[in-house]
């Protein structure tokens, strides 16, 4: 049995969250809290038969550094270890500072010449995703994550 996409992405945000949330506490000076409330998107890729090799080159090469030229925090990337999905399935998380600001960051990356050039390299054998789902979250008010 196949687990929806969404609750898959749910039971990973879960995961994030809490691991990302330690991160902070840690980072932060004593008895500080971070006041602004993010918002974040989980992003699951479904690659071509095959593909989720390239897909994983271009993200850790070019991909991930890009999101981050133009205001996205990578949190996290993962990929299924049982069933078929882990052939061809890349999950991951980014923190956005606002729904208008995901938006600015996705135009500034679709346009950027850098990503145009690695995508076209990197699909000149032929396309590599299949499918894009995304999913934006913003944290309850009783969450650590804020």
């Amino acid at each position: 049995m196949r687990t929806k996409p969404f609750v898959t992405q749910m039971a990973v945000l879960a995961m994030v969250v809490g691991g990302y949330c330690v991160a902070q506490s840690s980072d932060a000076k004593s008895g500080e809290r971070e006041s602004k409330i993010r918002l974040f998107e989980i992003r699951t890729y479904t690659t071509e038969p095959g593909k989720l090799d390239e897909l994983n080159a271009r993200f850790r090469n070019h991909t991930t550094k890009l999101f981050e030229k133009h205001g996205m925090t990578n949190i996290g990337y993962w990929t299924p270890i049982d069933g078929e999905r882990s052939k061809d399935t890349l999950i991951y998380v980014l923190a956005h500072d606002s729904r208008d600001a995901a938006e600015k960051s996705w135009q500034g990356f679709r346009s950027d010449p850098e990503w145009i050039r690695a995508k076209t390299e990197s699909e000149a054998p032929g396309p590599i995703v299949r499918k894009v789902e995304s999913v934006f979250l913003s944290p309850t008010d009783y969450s650590e994550l804020r």
